[in-house]
């Protein structure tokens, strides 16, 4: 692995795993001898902690893959449109930026992570047709002193970035591959912390395919790391897999008193 400096996600993400790197990084892999395969990207907090050899690394949710190949193509176009961002930014301008739909990855990366800076919580929703809706926050910095924009261009220099359905990509990991699969945590009764910021839900039968998905790619010789809400029904569902129940804590409510600990899983083929 090339993890010789230290890389803080670009983006705040609900159900990000950055206190899974810093609370349980025992669980990760030391060595990957062939790609990481990471099919719900999101924030990318596993991905850029590693910093793989060769990685394939996909989301159903086009902007934040537009947004990854953006900084993977020009990261200094992305950083010089945020510093106008920043420069610019009013709650005027943070709506008149969200109206906006820009064609190009290195625009569309800028205008994806100062929305994510800018916007309430840093939550990404969308209505039904598919047009990020989350109202001005109160945060105004759209660069920050964590930014490393070369070190991210340079971890995704190794990468493949696809928008495809999880089962397409796990599919493709074979003998030595390694697999993190960290969905959306829509459980058998739908009820959870993260459902009503999700575009798409992901249903029970998403569950029963991604654990089908992962038991194949065991067979074919990869490693599994899953993570998912601790409930009985998803305990049945992995059943014959190494499963670690860890407590975290999620501050993606809108309101202090709906920020709760939520009991997750850690299941693992080894």
């Amino acid at each position: 692995m090339g993890n010789s400096i230290k890389l803080d996600p670009f983006l705040k993400w609900p159900g990000g795993k950055r206190w899974l790197i810093a609370e349980h990084n025992d669980i990760l892999p030391k060595r990957i001898r062939g790609r990481y395969i990471e099919p719900f990207l999101g924030s990318g907090a596993v991905f850029f902690r590693i910093q793989p050899k060769a990685a394939l690394l996909s989301d159903k949710i086009s902007h934040l893959i537009k947004t990854y190949e953006g900084i993977q193509h020009n990261w200094e176009k992305v950083r010089s449109l945020l510093e106008i961002h920043q420069r610019e930014h009013s709650k005027e301008y943070f709506y008149s930026i969200r109206g906006q739909s820009p064609a190009d990855s290195v625009s569309r990366a800028a205008w994806f992570i100062y929305l994510n800076r800018t916007c309430f919580n840093g939550i990404y929703r969308v209505n039904q047709q598919g047009v990020f809706n989350v109202p001005v926050g109160t945060k105004t910095k759209v660069l920050l002193p964590t930014d490393n924009f070369a070190g991210w261009a340079a971890a995704l220099s190794a990468a493949e970035l696809t928008c495809v359905d999880f089962e397409t990509v796990i599919a493709e990991a074979g003998k030595d591959d390694f697999v993190f699969a960290d969905p959306p945590y829509t459980v058998h009764h739908n009820n959870n912390g993260f459902i009503k910021y999700n575009e798409v839900l992901f249903s029970w039968n998403d569950q029963l395919r991604l654990a089908e998905s992962v038991r194949a790619a065991h067979r074919r010789g990869a490693r599994i790391l899953v993570t998912n809400a601790n409930n009985t029904a998803l305990r049945e569902l992995y059943k014959g897999f190494k499963i670690r129940p860890v407590s975290r804590y999620s501050s993606i409510a809108a309101s202090a008193t709906g920020r709760n600990k939520y009991e997750e899983l850690l299941i693992t083929s080894y």
